[in-house]
């Protein structure tokens, strides 16, 4: 009996794959930040931290408009709390693909574009990385401080300051 059959793709497969699936929200292959890993010829640093600064402004913002907190998104989106933090704040962090999924759901937005935008798939368009980063680059908030946003940041300070 032989041992199990053993399939090689390359990446011009994946990407005549991804040409025929167009703009579905099932893309050919791995996710870009996992098929980099698996196919050394393909550069680790194509999922660009622009798209990842970009996603979490696009839900720190979308958020902030519906008038949420995190903990409220957390719940409407079925989405950890920590995660959603994260996502927000670290610009290195490549958020779960489900997670990805329930954000789009409840801000109906497309899954493919919020996809692309959290590095989770490659963009076929050039021009979105670009507006991608010129969106991140607007949403820079240069706003005063909320009432609650000022409280809630004096008393994480005096947690921080307070001797234990």
């Amino acid at each position: 009996m032989k041992g199990p059959m053993k399939m090689n793709f390359t990446k011009q497969w994946f990407e005549k794959s991804a040409q025929i699936e167009g703009d579905s929200a099932v893309g050919a292959g791995l996710p870009e930040f996992l098929f980099s890993s698996v196919c050394p010829e393909q550069d680790a640093g194509q999922v660009a931290a622009e798209l990842r600064v970009a996603f979490g402004r696009f839900v720190a913002l979308m958020r902030r408009n519906q008038g949420w907190s995190i903990e409220q998104l957390a719940k409407k989106a079925d989405v950890d709390v920590a995660e959603l933090v994260t996502i927000e704040q670290d610009l290195h962090h490549i958020p779960e693909p489900m997670t990805v999924y329930n954000l789009a759901q409840t801000f109906k937005t497309r899954e493919a574009a919020l996809y692309e935008l959290a590095g989770l798939t490659k963009s076929k368009d050039p021009k979105f990385a670009q507006a991608a980063v010129r969106f991140a680059a607007k949403s820079e908030s240069i706003a005063k401080l909320t009432t609650e946003e000022q409280a809630a940041l004096e008393s994480f300070v005096a947690e921080l300051n307070s001797q234990r």
